[in-house]
Parts: structure tokens; C-alpha cells; sequence
């Protein structure tokens, strides 16, 4: 399969519907967080420039600019996991189909299937951080970016919230193949505050693109 993020929109719906298992919610999770950054960059750069966005002060254009290259540098990271995760869901069942009749392949099957379970938990949950963090970006380019694309960074910050909750998602059922009990402990741990925090920091967000909308 080729790269998915060289894919045309169309092609990638079309094997997102199909019968093939992967890509599925981990991907798409991600690709929800590239979509929510990117659509906050094209705030970004119909702000710079601007007399509104020149007149604030500089201490202000510095944390914008700062947040701009963060949500930046997240889109291209974000853009990874869109692939690493279904590459992780592929190992996976390559683990899977390794051969069980002797004890000793029993064995490796057993060391496979868990590095491969480890993998694909970690993928989706660097994904919900990442979401996390482009959500904990948006702040200033919400309350300082052009008014006339505000709308544009409040879907941004649903777009991050969707990925963040959906990266947790694929955590989540990926947790019962963990044989380490204190990797899923502190897996679960992390997912609890990154969707608690992040609700928050979607809801202060969103109330800023609402009063600026008017």
C-alpha cells in the first residue's frame, strides 16, 4: 500500500471504507490532528501581516509566533502517525499468523505479539499527546489571529479534541493485550488526564472563538 498522506482525499476515504482492517480509527485519529493543525496555520498566515495582527504588542506576536511554530512542527509529526500507526496494526497481524506447533515457535510468537501489542499502543498514544499539545497551542492564535478566520481555528481545536479522543480510543483497546501491568496502568493514567486536560483546554478555546464571533 502506498503512502496514506500521498493519498487524494478520495482514494484514502474509499480504503477507509473497504474491508481492509487498517487504516482504520488510529490513522484517521491522527489525520484529524494534521487537519486541525493545518487548518490553524492558514489562521496564522492570514494574520501575519495584518494591521490587526502588527498593532499588538510584541510580547504577544513572540507567544503567537512561538505557538505557530509548535502547531507547525506538530502537523508534520501528526502527518507520521497517519502511517505509523497502520504500519503498527500490520505487525501486529504479521505476529499473529507466525507459526504455533512446536513450543519453541509458541514461544516466539508469544515475544512477537507482545512487542508488536506494545507498538501499537505507543503509536496511538504519541498520537493523543501530540493532540494534546497542538490543542495547548491554539490559545493565541484563537484570541489574537485574524477575527475573520477565528471560525477556522475553532474547528481546528475540534479537529485536535476528535484526534486526541480517538487516538484514546485505539489506547483503550489495545490495553488487554498488554501483558506489563504497569505499562497499561500508567498508559491508562495518561490517557485520563490528557483527555480530561484537553477537554478543558478545548472548551477555554472554543469560548474564545464564540465571544470573538460575537
Amino acid at each position: 500500500m502506498s503512502l496514506l498522506m500521498d493519498m487524494t482525499l478520495r482514494d484514502y476515504s474509499n480504503v477507509l471504507a473497504s474491508s481492509e482492517p487498517a487504516p482504520g480509527g488510529g490513522s484517521t485519529a491522527a489525520l484529524s490532528g494534521v487537519l486541525g493543525a493545518a487548518l490553524t496555520m492558514m489562521v496564522v498566515n492570514l494574520s501575519i501581516g495584518k494591521k490587526s495582527y502588527e498593532s499588538l504588542d510584541e510580547r504577544i506576536k513572540t507567544e503567537f509566533m512561538k505557538e505557530a511554530e509548535n502547531i507547525k512542527a506538530l502537523q508534520q509529526e501528526l502527518s507520521g502517525f497517519v502511517d505509523e500507526d497502520t504500519k503498527a496494526f500490520n505487525k501486529f497481524m504479521e505476529a499473529m499468523k507466525l507459526p504455533k506447533d512446536t513450543e519453541e515457535q509458541k514461544l516466539l510468537r508469544k515475544k512477537k505479539m507482545q512487542e508488536a501489542s506494545l507498538y501499537a499502543l505507543q503509536v496511538p498514544l504519541k498520537t493523543a499527546e501530540s493532540c494534546f499539545e497542538l490543542l495547548k497551542n491554539q490559545g493565541s492564535i484563537a484570541r489574537y489571529g485574524n477575527k475573520n478566520a477565528v471560525s477556522d481555528v475553532g474547528v481546528g481545536a475540534l479537529l485536535a479534541l476528535s484526534g486526541l479522543e480517538g487516538a484514546i480510543l485505539n489506547v483503550n483497546i489495545n490495553l488487554p493485550g498488554i501483558a506489563d501491568e504497569a505499562v497499561r496502568s500508567e498508559a491508562y493514567d495518561k490517557c485520563r488526564m490528557l483527555s480530561s486536560e484537553g477537554r478543558k483546554l478545548h472548551k477555554v478555546i472554543l469560548d474564545i472563538v464564540n465571544l470573538r464571533i460575537g
